[in-house]
């Protein structure tokens, strides 16, 4: 499969030229398998851009929401293959404990937030993602809750030559010292472990993360850390914090791989990044 970064960024998106290395967007990542089937994982506004790329040339494509908070889904009403009457868009996402996914995703798709009613849209279709597998086309997913603010899942994604897991928002050491000694206690563990890309949270500093214990997300050598009790194969850094330019990124990921001594290769991701699963470091690319 092929992944591709469209989109990053945490929080909010942060355009700027002292991003522009590593990009501003928010959370958007592109997975293509050999039959080519078409999944997104979730649509911030990095979803704009790839929406433009991918016009004209899908049938059908599936979008697969890890969570609703903003900087996750601010993409989806500018996102080009909505409106074509020829496509059909699948959003799959976790639903509340008291509304189901239309009725949250209605809640900005739809004024004042949003000239256009999502009734009006063409040919979308939502489904709630199941605590455990599905299948599209030739993907294997399974889904999971995690540890971050609302309802949030995770995804394990397989297909017959590769696998990635996708935790964008997480929190698995929630300000503990130390892992649990049994990892199935972790979060995340399950749809991580032995994967050949994990593509995972990494916002913080060490020196960060103790001010912002609970806020749902990692510092990034507590991810490696993670990363390597699930024994994933590579790992690729994800969710930018806003606040951070280009050297400052440049300088948390040295510092965590520093610091965490990983077993495995780390990849910075930046808007434009593709990546052949399973692959050597040579077969990336710039899309």
């Amino acid at each position: 499969m092929r992944v591709t970064i469209w989109g990053a960024r945490g929080s909010v998106p942060a355009p700027g030229p002292e991003t522009q290395r590593y990009g501003g967007n928010t959370a958007c990542v592109e997975v293509r398998g050999s039959d080519d089937t078409l999944l997104i994982l979730d649509a911030g506004t990095g979803i704009r851009r790839m929406g433009e790329a991918v016009c004209c040339e899908f049938q059908k494509i599936h979008i697969l929401l890890s969570h609703l908070h903003l900087d996750h889904i601010q993409g989806l009403g500018f996102f080009a293959p909505l409106y074509d009457p020829h496509v059909e868009v699948h959003v799959w996402g976790p639903a509340s404990t008291t509304q189901d996914l239309r009725s949250r995703l209605i809640r900005y798709l739809s004024p004042p937030l949003f000239p256009i009613h999502m009734r009006e849209l063409p040919n979308l279709v939502l489904h709630e993602v199941p605590n455990g597998d599905l299948e599209i086309g030739e993907f294997r997913i399974k889904s999971q809750l995690i540890s971050h603010p609302g309802p949030t899942v995770g995804y394990r994604i397989e297909s017959r030559q590769a696998s990635i897991a996708y935790l964008p928002d997480h929190e698995p050491l929630m300000g503990a010292t130390d892992w649990p000694a049994d990892p199935n206690w972790i979060s995340g563990y399950s749809l991580c472990r032995e994967v050949d890309l994990l593509i995972h949270d990494g916002q913080f500093t060490p020196k960060s993360y103790p001010d912002r214990i609970g806020w749902g997300h990692s510092s990034l050598y507590d991810a490696l850390r993670f990363a390597e009790i699930a024994r994933v194969k590579r790992f690729a850094t994800f969710h930018y914090d806003p606040n951070d330019d280009d050297e400052e990124v440049d300088a948390l990921i040295k510092e965590a791989v520093a610091l965490a001594k990983p077993s495995f290769e780390v990849v910075p991701s930046f808007e434009g990044l593709s990546i052949k699963v399973p692959s050597p470091q040579s077969a990336m690319a710039v899309a």
